[in-house]
């Protein structure tokens, strides 16, 4: 796969949101992007917030522009607040650098988009998205 289908996109979202109720966790939403940082699908489970499309796309976007996931990004704004905030600056704001933002790439390792995902804690975020990116075989890089 050289790009997240629309079909892809609906597997992550659906298998996302999937696991986080099964596992009790907070109602979460989800955006997942292509390689160019455009939307691709967004969802939210019922009661969640509105104002997440906000935060979950932001994580997705962020993750493909900086190719590096949320995780990543927070610990790069760690250690060097101001790269983080000059990139933020270059990309209008719409950067959200913390856990919940994956960098998604196919089998052979090229990135092919990103997912945000938001609503619970940072680490249910994160293995709410690892599993819905997993079920549409692509890898997560958060």
């Amino acid at each position: 796969m050289t790009r997240i289908t629309l079909d892809a996109a609906r597997v992550i979202i659906r298998e996302t949101l999937n696991h986080a109720a099964k596992a009790g966790m907070k109602p979460l939403s989800v955006a997942v992007v292509d390689a160019g940082g455009h939307l691709i699908a967004f969802e939210r489970s019922d009661g969640a917030p509105a104002g997440r499309f906000d935060l979950a796309r932001g994580k997705a976007y962020g993750s493909v522009m900086l190719g590096m996931g949320g995780t990543a990004q927070r610990d790069r704004a760690e250690a060097q607040a101001y790269f983080i905030g000059a990139a933020n600056g270059a990309y209008d704001g719409k950067l959200v650098p913390v856990p919940g933002g994956f960098v998604v790439r196919n089998s052979e390792g090229e990135i092919v988009g990103g997912v945000g995902v938001t609503g619970d804690t940072s680490e249910n975020d994160m293995a709410a998205g690892e599993v819905g990116i997993a079920a549409a075989g692509l890898v997560a890089d958060g």
